[in-house]
């Protein structure tokens, strides 16, 4: 019966995604008539090839690739070392410093002061606006924290300071490579909400060159069912034809847009375990 359930349990998340998949290269109307349900039927890439023909997708995937890669290094650094110091039983302030960090997940100055900030900052319309303001999770903090408390005993420490190592040098060369797990664990939620991320971008960026790639799907399709929509009621045929279009390129985005983490993401997912059951924060 366990094993039942479970097979239950994987198809009701892997058919989702498959049936995404298929229908991204199926005709339309197949799928409105309900033929798609296994395989593809009247097989067609043109959601793919009106997709990555368009220069705003490519823009938008560099952009992606580099809002990610800076965003998840920023992150994962300021974690690391931040979690590390509150970790120190003689880091001065250490219980304040931890308050002011944990008032902060539960209140939150709203958008209009977040955008104020960036603003003074100088930092609208870049890509430091996109990357920064987000960097710190506090949850991710507290994990990282209580990782190093768990993992890093005190006793290592005195040994290293014995043998002449300093604070930096015993966290480079003894808590960072004792830590792999938990490094990598960051570096998986990081690389995952920054490439997801699009709020952030829709906010503080005007130049449409400048846009990730979810804010560039989520403009060709609200454009693309713009077009459907504002066909005239007379041209029956241009309004399928259009309709046909924003369904290929609706199941195509999906499909462009989350392949790539569902091609990385198996290859994390044991280090995603250890590194969360090790820094998970215990009563």
């Amino acid at each position: 019966m366990a094993v039942i359930l479970l097979l239950l349990a994987i198809a009701a998340v892997v058919y989702p995604l498959y049936f995404v998949l298929i229908a991204s290269i199926s005709d339309p109307n197949q799928i409105y008539e309900g033929n798609v349900w296994f395989f593809p039927q009247g097989i067609t890439f043109e959601g793919y090839q009106r997709i990555f023909g368009d220069i705003r997708i490519w823009q938008g995937l560099g952009n992606t690739f580099l809002y990610t890669i800076v965003g998840t290094a920023i992150s994962v650094t300021a974690i690391l070392c931040g979690a590390y110091a509150l970790s120190r039983k003689d880091l001065p302030g250490r219980k304040f410093l931890m308050l002011i960090f944990i008032i902060t997940m539960f209140f939150d100055g709203g958008l209009i002061t977040k955008y104020l900030v960036v603003r003074d900052l100088g930092m609208l319309n870049t890509m430091w606006a996109v990357v920064l303001p987000g960097a710190v999770g506090v949850w991710n903090l507290i994990i990282a924290r209580s990782f190093f408390e768990q993992s890093i005993p005190d006793e290592l420490r005195e040994a290293a300071q014995i043998d002449g190592a300093n604070d930096f040098t015993f966290f480079l060369k003894m808590v960072l490579p004792l830590s792999k797990s938990l490094i990598m664990l960051m570096i998986m939620i990081h690389v995952v909400a920054n490439w997801n991320s699009f709020f952030d971008a829709l906010i503080f960026l005007n130049d449409d060159s400048k846009y990730p790639l979810q804010l560039v799907l989520r403009n060709i399709l609200i454009q693309s069912d713009i077009s459907s929509t504002g066909t005239t009621g007379g041209d029956v045929a241009s309004y399928a034809a259009a309709q046909r279009i924003a369904e290929l390129t609706k199941y195509a985005m999906i499909v462009v847009s989350s392949l790539p983490l569902m091609i990385a993401l198996p290859f994390m997912q044991k280090h995603f375990t250890k590194g969360a059951l090790i820094g998970a924060v215990k009563s």
